[in-house]
């Protein structure tokens, strides 16, 4: 298997230095998705082996306080609970990135204590999961989320809005289901030029909906934010 690797980061986990290594496909088909090759693309186009991922992270000791795990979904992959714990067992700090479709690997994480941070991906209500996600069976995704608002690890939800898949309904629905989560983000959709499907223009959404949908959510979850605007 093979991996991309952003040798430095200062935002993907906060408050630490860090790098990221990303992984090749995803068993969601979200159409707003702004790193499509990460879905569909060949990991023959990452340019590091898993040896030279561990060769890279062993001459960073020191220098990086953390390592984040995101795709894609890492949790399709053998190989990359393998660099988590190998990560961790260095000394890294290790942030993992996924959808939340693999609850029993990341259960197995986090009591092996491979992951000291897990952000997790919400991408709709219940009721409009498939639609937004591009996938019927969802349903481990209640798993992964009822398992970290127990707070056995440190982690948040977040949201990427957009203009055509989000109304106030559905984040009252998400409160209601994340009701006291300790912390929950909304992203508003952000164009990269490449989207997986659709018109980038119909997911776009403007500050004023955000706030609305803030506002709504708030009520459930007192600690949401908006991010990156």
């Amino acid at each position: 298997m093979r991996f991309g690797l952003r040798k430095l980061t200062l935002l993907d986990y906060p408050g630490q230095v860090a790098c990221t290594v990303f992984t090749c496909g995803c068993n969601f088909r979200c159409p707003f998705c702004h790193n499509p090759v990460l879905v569909t693309g060949s990991e023959d186009d990452l340019e590091c082996s898993f040896a030279e991922v561990l060769e890279f992270l062993e001459k960073r000791t020191g220098q990086l306080s953390a390592v984040c795990v995101t795709g894609g979904e890492p949790l399709l992959h053998e190989e990359s609970v393998l660099l988590m714990q190998a990560a961790r067992a260095m000394g890294y700090r290790v942030k993992l990135d996924t959808n939340g479709a693999f609850p029993e690997r990341l259960k197995e994480l986090v009591v092996d204590k491979a992951v000291d941070y897990v952000a997790m991906d919400i991408k709709n209500s219940p009721e409009k999961y498939a639609l937004t996600s591009g996938v019927k069976n969802w349903e481990n995704i209640l798993e992964s989320a009822g398992f970290l608002l127990s707070e056995t690890v440190d982690y948040e939800f977040r949201t990427t809005v957009t203009g055509n898949l989000h109304e106030a309904a559905d984040f009252v629905s998400i409160g209601q289901w994340l009701m006291g989560a300790k912390r929950y983000f909304l992203q508003g959709f952000k164009d990269s030029g490449d989207i997986l499907a659709g018109d980038a223009g119909a997911f776009a959404v403007s500050d004023e909906k955000l706030k609305e949908f803030l506002a709504v959510v708030k009520k459930f979850i007192p600690a949401a934010e908006i991010r990156g605007r």
